[in-house]
């Protein structure tokens, strides 16, 4: 089972959706997502805020933020899921952005990726909720830098989404395939 399907199987699991916003990925987490059969049920939207004004205008990202440190940032990444999910009415929110390159962008070496989880949390947790950032440093060209992009976000969620209800989803899973 690939991520994306993975991903979609822990939230219905779950009864839980997932919203995405997308820089550098330009649409690929979206397009992996709505790939897996049933995504309908999980998936609730994507906005792709490539240029750096919309991921303000949008998604609700700090413009302090954005022009002190620019749009390659941890806490953009952070603030762009919190934001997707609540425009987008989704459980969790998950983000990309980074340099894919072929040049450095925002003084940040080609290759470096942020993407991010915000999830349910609860008032304690403020406004991104349960959040966590990966940094990245990938190699490669454009594609394969965008490809792990997507792989890397998909499996952050997933580690999240699994963390909590691992136990439940492997009985589900025994059950729905007769195993032991």
């Amino acid at each position: 089972m690939n991520e994306a399907a993975r991903v979609l199987r822990l939230l219905a699991l779950r009864g839980e959706t997932v919203a995405v916003a997308e820089s550098l990925t330009g649409g690929l987490v979206a397009a992996e997502l709505t790939a897996a059969p049933g995504s309908s049920k999980g998936f609730r939207g994507s906005v792709t805020a490539y240029a750096t004004p919309l991921k303000e205008q949008i998604l609700g990202v700090d413009g302090t933020l954005l022009a002190e440190r620019g749009a390659v940032d941890p806490e953009v990444a952070l603030q762009m899921a919190a934001g997707v999910r609540v425009r987008l009415g989704a459980d969790w929110g998950i983000a990309t952005t980074g340099v894919a390159g072929p040049e450095p962008q925002d003084g940040q070496p080609v290759g470096t990726v942020y993407v991010a989880v915000a999830g349910p949390g609860g008032e304690s947790a403020g406004a991104a909720g349960a959040g966590k950032v990966a940094s990245l440093r990938l190699n490669g060209d454009r594609a394969e830098i965008r490809r792990e992009s997507v792989r890397s976000v998909l499996e952050l969620l997933s580690e999240l989404l699994g963390d909590e209800h691992s136990e439940n989803a492997r009985a589900q899973d025994t059950e729905q395939n007769g195993g032991d």
